[in-house]
């Protein structure tokens, strides 16, 4: 269960303490956003570990004892805090209770990007298992229904499509897509109904077909009869997977794939 979905449901028997980090100066363990939510006995989140997390789990503590209007301390990394970091990170404390749960489950959500999943074989129930533990919205598409497992997490979204291809119409925009059915040709159709999404709204981010150098070749071939220039193909990135991740076992793929993806999404992010 994600951790936010942890807090919501404690809070219907036991107030908190947020902590969230309000900014950050310098080197800091988390940015701006994070939070843990601290109890009685135990905590949820984390705010970066180290001595700055033990002290501010003291502090919330103090306060869910004592309570008190919410308040920010500056926190500055160094000798005396025992964190090398050399930054600085302010925090904000506030008592949280069971009242408070709808306006937490808004504002504490992470913000996610859209994910599509095509293909539920080995290599792709690998990867949504993966995934399925960062803040994405995941739509895991295959023509066979009965691969999907059951007890997916909720921002994990099944979807049986035959023909296969025909889900690429209904993607959330600015989805990335991921193609790695068991079929080649199932791969060519949705990668053609990628493309033609893109002359028709150009709203799909990366695009990741599963294969090698000349599964590329081949598809570039084909694509070009189709009336697809070279420039759009070059669009989808093939092979697929972090350069110098080496091995072809699901789980290796699927971290490589994974750590693509997020190196992408943050470089959009700071772009």
């Amino acid at each position: 269960m994600p951790v936010l979905q942890q807090l919501l449901a404690r809070l219907a028997t036991q107030d908190a303490c947020l902590v969230q980090v309000e900014s950050t100066q310098g080197s800091a363990p988390r940015d701006a956003g994070a939070w843990m939510a601290v109890f009685a006995q135990d905590q949820l989140g984390t705010i970066g570990g180290g001595h700055l997390e033990w002290q501010a789990a003291s502090k919330a503590r103090d306060l869910l004892a004592r309570g008190g209007a919410p308040l920010s301390e500056r926190f500055a990394l160094g000798p005396r805090l025992g964190q090398c970091c050399g930054g600085v990170v302010q925090l904000r404390f506030e008592r949280i209770a069971q009242a408070d749960s709808a306006r937490l489950a808004q504002s504490l959500a992470p913000l996610c990007s859209p994910v599509a999943v095509f293909g539920a074989g080995h290599v792709g129930a690998a990867l949504v298992q993966l995934l399925g533990t960062l803040p994405l919205h995941i739509t895991w598409v295959d023509s066979r229904e009965q691969l999907f497992p059951p007890g997916l997490p909720a921002h994990v979204q099944t979807e049986y499509s035959d023909p296969i291809e025909m889900a690429v119409a209904d993607l959330a925009p600015g989805s990335s897509v991921f193609i790695l059915t068991h079929d080649h040709q199932q791969d060519l159709q949705i990668t053609q109904a990628c493309l033609q999404r893109q002359r028709q709204r150009g709203d799909l981010d990366l695009i990741g077909l599963i294969g090698s150098a000349t599964k590329r070749a081949s598809f570039a071939h084909r694509l070009a009869e189709r009336g697809f220039a070279d420039a759009e193909f070059a669009r989808i990135t093939c092979p697929i997977g972090l350069p110098g991740i080496h091995g072809k076992e699901p789980e290796v793929i699927a971290i490589a794939v994974a750590a693509q993806l997020l190196q992408h999404l943050q470089r959009a992010q700071h772009a």
